[in-house]
């Protein structure tokens, strides 16, 4: 599952979620699902 690209904390929990129902582990997948905020509010910020 694709995970949410959003500023919203909901839906940097549901990524870390799906990221460890993935098997990575814990620390990796809070890593990713912060990394995938930072990109949503940098793509934010270029508009």
């Amino acid at each position: 599952m694709p995970l949410l690209k959003s500023m919203a904390g909901k839906n940097v929990a549901k990524n870390i979620k799906t990221e460890l129902a993935a098997g990575k582990p814990q620390k990796q997948a809070v890593a990713i699902a912060l990394n995938v905020q930072r990109e949503a509010k940098r793509k934010e910020a270029r508009k």
